[in-house]
């Protein structure tokens, strides 16, 4: 094997492994195997990550020892990844798979989503416990499309 050939290959393996794509929240197939209200469930338990993040992080920002310091900045990131899994479920599972412009209420869907979206959004923006909360009122909103069975 040539050393052009060798690079090449070596190339193309570090490409490979730095540039793999994230998952989404669940396949763009319809095979019905995921339950919408536990999907529901799911994004109010990430909510209740993000209120309690902002609330320790509330606790933790008067002190200045290195590991509160540190704690407050796991807080942090602990917030945003579950603000942005918010996201990703509302626009990779419900508004491609759920949300549909057949429904007659379909505007109505629509916004609700949407209002998550961006609720979440100004949650990652924020360390305001009342932007956590309208988060969770805005998730909570969804039941109404998503009852238990």
């Amino acid at each position: 094997m040539s050393l052009q050939t060798r690079l090449f290959c070596i190339f193309s393996l570090l490409l490979g492994a730095l540039w793999q794509q994230p998952l989404s929240a669940h396949c763009q197939v319809p095979c019905g195997i995921y339950g919408d209200h536990a999907r529901v469930q799911a994004l109010l338990e990430d909510v209740e990550t993000v209120l309690k993040a902002c609330r320790s992080m509330e606790e933790l920002s008067g002190k200045s020892d290195v590991q509160s310091r540190q704690q407050f900045v796991r807080w942090v990131n602990n917030k945003e990844s579950h603000a942005q899994k918010i996201i990703e479920t509302i626009s990779d599972y419900f508004l491609t798979q759920r949300v549909k412009p057949t429904q007659a209420d379909y505007d109505v869907r629509l916004k609700a989503h949407h209002k998550v979206i961006l609720c979440a959004m100004k949650a990652k923006q924020s360390a305001s416990v009342e932007r956590s909360e309208d988060l969770h009122d805005a998730v909570q909103a969804l039941l109404v499309y998503y009852p238990s069975e």
